[in-house]
């Protein structure tokens, strides 16, 4: 147990406001307790929550708002009881630092469904009664549970966007058993989680096929990504030759657009999972019936697929498309990533750029 008095000692970005505007800010964390792990951030991912959360566009944001929740970096102290992680381990924390640990959920590891909700790593009431900051910081303590091992051989700037991004897309494609070689899936949408989505895909022997509103990104997504076909979804005549192709659709786009012609591409019982947020979803009944599909959503996910992804990256190399930027650019970068202008995940060099 640590006995250090709580002092200012951790610095950070934080947004005051609702304009969203990141500056230098000082604040202390809870003391470690005996289950908790003290991390040393070295890197953080840009999410799209960022954006929402210091904009507070679901009007529950607390300032000042530290964002950040693809957090990576080095165990500097453990609580007395941590038996999983020793001081030098490379480790993660992802979007959630606390749950009940008690419900069905928490029970089968899924403690992102936590029937109490689990606790945001920013803009949530942490253990101690303080709002949660997140991974734009020089460190965080957290209770062991939700922190993942990294593997010694994954670099650290690539591990962070798996702790959002990337467990986004791995949770469906485990949940709806689409790690089978030989099936076939679309991915709607080439951002941070659509790349990760394709090269998920592509680790686990499927046929993939990119959907995208712009031809712009069809060079990348073939040569860079691996996928094996690129398809304008405007394009009446590509879209009606795909007519009950797929096994399995992972839906990224935010932007609102028509599902009836996704769903159209599904063969009998195919599932497409929406992990992006448009406003609303709008379909015909007959999508569904007609050919028995399922149309899912996702969230993140629990600690075991967590561990069990970052894993899977490290063993099959993969590695997410990053643009590593000083904090000192997080305001140019959350701009950049509302004009979806970034291939595919900005990642902040913490360690050495925050002082």
């Amino acid at each position: 147990m640590s006995s250090e008095i709580a002092n200012e000692d951790c610095i950070g970005w934080a947004a005051r406001d609702p304009s969203g505007l990141l500056s230098p800010y000082k604040f202390s964390r809870r003391a470690l307790g005996s289950d908790d792990v003290s991390l040393k951030i070295t890197h953080c991912g840009v999410c799209y929550a960022d954006v929402i959360w210091t904009r507070n566009k679901f009007g529950d944001a607390k300032y000042p708002l530290v964002p950040g929740h693809e957090i990576v970096g080095i165990v500097k102290e453990v609580g007395s009881n941590v038996d999983r992680f020793k001081v030098g381990d490379h480790i993660g924390v992802g979007t959630y630092v606390n749950s009940c640990r008690d419900c069905e959920y928490c029970n089968d590891k899924l403690e992102v469904h936590c029937v109490k909700g689990s606790v945001f790593t920013f803009n949530g009431v942490d253990v101690d009664g303080t709002i949660t900051k997140g991974g734009y910081s020089s460190y965080i303590v957290v209770h062991e549970r939700y922190c993942f091992r990294i593997p010694d051989n994954y670099p650290l700037r690539f591990a962070a966007p798996l702790l959002c991004a990337g467990i986004t897309v791995y949770t469906p494609m485990m949940r709806h058993n689409m790690n089978h070689p030989g099936k076939s899936l679309g991915v709607i949408g080439l951002g941070g989680l659509g790349h990760l989505a394709v090269k998920f895909g592509k680790a686990f022997g499927l046929n993939v096929t990119v959907f995208s509103t712009s031809i712009s990104k069809k060079e990348e997504a073939l040569s860079l990504l691996g996928a094996d076909k690129f398809v304008v979804s405007s394009d009446q005549q590509e879209m009606t030759a795909l007519a009950k192709s797929l096994d399995f659709i992972i839906d990224t786009a935010s932007g609102d657009h028509p599902f009836d012609p996704y769903m159209s591409l599904l063969k009998t019982a195919g599932v497409l999972v929406l992990v992006g947020a448009p406003s609303e979803v709008k379909l015909s009944p007959l999508s569904l019936i007609m050919g028995m599909r399922t149309i899912s959503g996702s969230a993140t996910g629990g600690t075991k697929h967590t561990q069990e992804m970052l894993d899977f990256c490290a063993a099959n190399k993969i590695y997410p498309e990053v643009e590593i930027i000083p904090i000192q650019y997080a305001n140019e970068a959350l701009e950049r990533l509302i004009k979806k202008d970034v291939k595919y995940r900005f990642v902040i060099d913490v360690e050495n750029s925050l002082k």
